[in-house]
């Protein structure tokens, strides 16, 4: 992907989309010796595809910035004065739109951002450069947290992709896993978790532990994500300790 880092813009709490206008001409990428069919049709994609263009005008850090927003836009989730864990961050499209939302410049908002691979500074945000896998992880975390409760766990996590669905399937629900297990030990009551998953939903153990924790889980697609692509997203909002007591809801 042409993921243009940039800083932060004040667009990404603005726009959540590619405006109108005229219809550009479709761009063919013609297979080049050493490159694979695979790798032509991506790019041949990703030239043709608005939300990379308009991520590029705007100075977005990649086109994943509108997921979020149009997600966020949807059910109003991010508020100023929130406190926001964004994993598997980089290279920072979702942490740039946390950082506006949640007011991160002259408001109590605060957002960590995490993930293995460098990722350049984003005004406001604390950048932790370590593998959430790792054990030691949710420590520095939480230490980075400053002993703050958070609002929200961001997660657009995904292990490098393996090309066998099932496979792909079962890496990132232990993604998934991890993370839910993460937001449950730091979210304040009422805080919400958004991850990544594929088509085909949540397994069934890990949808029942979010609506034993969360009173309303629901899957949702925004209007960015490609259509031919099996990524969605898991919201589980309204978090409550495990109680045994009243479901939650599904939508």
């Amino acid at each position: 992907m042409n993921k243009k880092r940039g800083g932060r813009g004040g667009d990404a709490a603005r726009s959540s989309g590619p405006s109108g206008g005229a219809r550009a001409l479709k761009t063919r990428v013609k297979t080049a010796k050493g490159r694979k069919i695979s790798s032509t049709r991506w790019l041949e994609r990703q030239l043709n595809d608005p939300y990379v263009a308009e991520a590029q005008r705007e100075g977005l850090r990649s086109r994943a910035a509108y997921k979020l927003a149009q997600i966020d836009e949807k059910y109003g989730l991010l508020k100023p004065g929130m406190c926001v864990v964004d994993l598997g961050a980089a290279p920072g499209g979702w942490s740039v739109v946390a950082a506006e939302r949640v007011a991160v410049d002259g408001g109590d908002g605060h957002v960590v951002a995490i993930d293995m691979a460098p990722m350049e500074p984003i005004t406001g945000v604390t950048v932790l450069q370590l593998d959430f896998m790792d054990e030691q992880a949710p420590q520095m975390i939480t230490e980075a947290l400053g002993g703050r409760k958070v609002d929200a766990v961001l997660s657009d996590m995904a292990a490098a992709a393996t090309g066998h669905r099932q496979t792909d399937h079962l890496r990132i629900m232990a993604l998934c896993e991890a993370a839910l297990e993460f937001a449950t030990e730091v979210l304040a009551p009422g805080g919400f978790f958004l991850a990544k998953v594929l088509q085909g939903g949540t397994e069934g153990e890990l949808l029942a532990a979010m609506k034993r924790d969360f009173r309303v889980v629901r899957h949702v697609k925004p209007e960015a994500s490609r259509a031919d692509s099996a990524e969605l997203y898991v919201l589980a909002s309204s978090f409550r300790r495990s109680n045994g007591g009243e479901k939650a809801s599904e939508q």
